[in-house]
């Protein structure tokens, strides 16, 4: 259950609408590295966990990237309202205005609709931990180059601030490992799996 605070984690404020920033910024809401696959696989992933403290990092990241679909979708809002026929035709917004008018859809900048069938939740401790590190730093990325592309100030406020938490929450899943490193046999990474044979394990570490 959560508590929702009726106010953006990060102020958005854009005063200049610009459709064609719009339909590159929204690849991080329904992209192949967005906000909503993000919060999607932590939030399923948590079921598989074994630990406490896994389940309590994968919730928080979890529940922060819900407020980052937020952010997104409001800075896709402010740069697509009041569009004039003219800005929507010159500036390669009309095959998106065709299908959504000015709704907030989530899909990459590539026009792809979202899919969660990119999305990993393989059920075990460390192949998923892996997998949300490197999704923090494909997001991260994502974000680099969205700040290569727009100028204005007011945008690359928002993303710089989300381009930083995909970075924390980068250290965060290595603080994660760690702790299931700790708490299982340092033989056996795969201990959650019953028909593991240590036997084979403990052989093949030796050679």
């Amino acid at each position: 259950m959560w508590s929702y605070d009726k106010r953006l984690i990060h102020p958005v404020k854009v005063k200049k609408p610009d459709p064609m920033s719009a339909s590159i910024i929204i690849t991080q809401l329904g992209g192949p590295h967005g906000e909503l696959g993000a919060a999607t696989r932590y939030l399923q992933q948590r079921y598989s966990m074994p630990y406490g403290e896994l389940i309590g990092i994968l919730t928080d990241i979890g529940t922060e990237e819900l407020a980052h679909i937020e952010m997104i979708s409001a800075i896709i809002y402010q740069l697509t309202r009041n569009l004039s026929e003219e800005e929507i035709n010159k500036k390669g917004f009309a095959p998106y205005f065709v299908d959504h008018t000015a709704g907030v859809y989530p899909q990459a900048a590539s026009g792809v609709p979202f899919s969660a069938g990119g999305l990993s939740v393989s059920g075990d401790t460390f192949a998923d931990l892996h997998e949300d590190m490197a999704a923090e730093q494909k997001a991260r990325l994502s974000y680099d180059n969205i700040l290569r592309l727009v100028d204005d100030p007011d945008v690359k406020d928002a993303i710089r601030f989300l381009r930083e938490r995909e970075i924390v929450h980068f250290q965060r899943f290595g603080e994660a490992i760690r702790i299931a490193q700790d708490k299982v046999n340092a033989r056996n990474f795969y201990a959650f799996n019953p028909s593991f044979d240590t036997a084979k394990a403990n052989l093949i570490e030796k050679c």
